[in-house]
């Protein structure tokens, strides 16, 4: 009678640790409460005196130079209006709570109730008359429905006209959030009929600018006057070893952020 020895199955190698998806700095650090959005009190104080004393607009249109937080702010805006706190009895706040489901899924991109749309790529009557047949049945869980318009002076003169009726007398539960980059752009006729917030530019000054050595946040600092989706472009993006300095001209001919590159083997002039 042979003795036999149970060793059991050998150990299995522990699996790899799947790599974190790179993100870059103006997506990773997206404002997720009205407290971490720099710079917009003005917004902040009226939205809240207005969803205190429930006298909220039935649209909103945030305008502002590219990469200020309009759509961040939009999002933060669909938050408040359809939060219903960790415990599941709250109403619109200024404050969401960002754990219940509502915030975390809006937060998320995937909320049924609060859509998206592109007007640079659905410029047309015909996705128009889609959000005014779609407004007409109530929201699915959400306090309200949402629709989020973004460049909306991209829409075409037939599709503002569409739009003005169901803009004028909404349903009750249907909230309009438009961003643009040129408001000028945007027909009165709708101007009329928004609550307008001109989102500012956040300007680093004096001891507010961030310290970090010339390497890695001289140029971000530079650029951070024009947006601030730049400016953390900039810090996200390796630092070139070409032979470069950058200076700020006396004149106004220079590029779009107010900064200039030049070389510094420039030969001498004559």
């Amino acid at each position: 009678m042979s003795d036999s020895f149970d060793l059991g199955s050998p150990p299995q190698p522990a699996a790899p640790a799947k790599p974190e998806t790179y993100r870059v700095l103006a997506r990773k650090y997206r404002p997720q409460t009205f407290s971490a959005l720099i710079g917009q009190d003005a917004m902040v104080t009226t939205l809240a005196n207005a969803i205190r004393r429930g006298r909220l607009a039935h649209a909103f249109l945030l305008t502002g130079v590219r990469g200020v937080g309009k759509t961040s702010t939009a999002r933060l805006i669909a938050k408040a209006l359809n939060c219903i706190g960790p415990d599941g009895q709250g109403g619109p706040t200024i404050d969401p709570c960002g754990v219940c489901e509502p915030c975390r899924a809006i937060a998320e991109g995937r909320h049924i109730d609060v859509i998206e749309m592109d007007a640079a790529s659905h410029t047309g009557i015909d996705d128009v008359r889609e959000i005014i047949e779609a407004s007409r049945y109530a929201a699915v869980s959400a306090r309200f429905k949402i629709y989020i318009v973004d460049e909306v002076h991209m829409l075409s003169k037939a599709a503002f006209n569409g739009l003005l009726k169901t803009l004028e007398e909404p349903p009750a539960h249907v909230k309009f959030l438009f961003a643009t980059t040129e408001v000028n752009k945007v027909p009165i006729t709708v101007l009329s009929r928004c609550q307008r917030f001109d989102l500012r530019q956040q300007q680093w000054m004096g001891e507010d600018r961030p310290a970090m050595n010339d390497q890695g946040f001289r140029l971000p600092c530079a650029h951070s006057s024009s947006s601030d989706r730049a400016a953390s472009r900039s810090t996200s993006t390796p630092p070139t070893s070409d032979r470069r300095r950058w200076t700020r001209p006396a004149s106004t001919a220079c590029s779009r952020s107010g900064w200039r590159v030049m070389s510094a083997a420039r030969k001498p002039r004559n």
